[in-house]
């Protein structure tokens, strides 16, 4: 029902999931808006005892705060978030009560109007060499990806980059070459342009994340550790990746004294 209230996607319509026509799209708005926080939590999309995924959510959920808020609709939490008297405060405090099949199903009720609005009451703040997320910053990702992972192409992209005053959220390269020994390449010329212009940034290269571990038990400058994540089990087993490897990535980055924030 989640995937049918959703607006139309064609990765939905092409696994068949979406809703067939806008009437059946808007029916299944209505059931979802009369549904429980309390009916989500109990009928997560993956179910607990298949899904490691699922396990991290639901143990990690403020059993008072969700008690707090259990029975009411979704259609109550999206009025709850558009009130004028909610503030970000509050927001980021019920967050902690709520599961990913909640924030969904309250998310396909909103326009996108209302989700700039409920949105703009929040300020999350990241910290790493430079901050990010305060209110009137924009940072930009400078991601000169190369088709041979060539230091010195690299370099020009992102010295160009830089003069569009791009890159201060992450010098970032997603790598062709996922072997230790390219990444640790990249990621000190990174390093090199980055201490000796000054510049207020971070810098990662997105190989997957333990070849990013080993290069940093091998010596290489980095920031910060980055891995994609999927919303189920067998999705971050497409990654080749578990729950264990966020902590692991953690104890590295602040081991060898390069910041790390999830």
């Amino acid at each position: 029902m989640q995937n049918k209230a959703s607006e139309f996607r064609s990765g939905d319509e092409l696994a068949g999931v979406s809703a067939s026509t806008a009437e059946e799209r808007v029916a299944a708005k209505a059931v979802l808006a009369e549904l429980t926080l309390a009916d989500l939590r109990n009928n997560p999309a993956v179910p607990y005892e298949e899904d490691e995924v699922t396990r991290i959510i639901q143990d990690a959920v403020n059993e008072k705060i969700f008690g707090e808020i259990k029975n009411w609709t979704v259609s109550e939490l999206r009025e709850w978030i558009l009130d004028s008297h909610t503030t970000g405060d509050d927001i980021k405090r019920i967050s902690k009560g709520l599961t990913s099949e909640m924030v969904a199903a309250v998310a396909k009720l909103m326009s996108n109007m209302d989700l700039i609005q409920g949105a703009s009451k929040i300020r999350i703040k990241k910290f790493c060499n430079t901050e990010i997320g305060g209110e009137g910053i924009l940072a930009t990702r400078l991601q000169p990806n190369h088709t041979t992972d060539d230091p010195d192409g690299i370099m020009l992209s992102t010295y160009e980059g830089l003069s569009f005053g791009q890159g201060d959220a992450l010098l970032g390269l997603n790598p062709v070459d996922d072997s230790v020994d390219s990444v640790m390449r990249v990621l000190q010329r990174f390093h090199e342009i980055k201490t000796k212009w000054q510049i207020p940034t971070q810098i990662c290269v997105l190989a997957h994340v333990t070849t990013q571990m080993e290069a940093v038990r091998r010596g290489a400058p980095t920031d910060l550790i980055f891995q994609s994540i999927a919303g189920s089990q067998k999705g971050n087993e497409a990654f080749g990746i578990t729950g264990g490897y966020d902590s692991g990535s953690k104890r590295i980055g602040f081991k060898t004294r390069n910041s790390y924030r999830a």
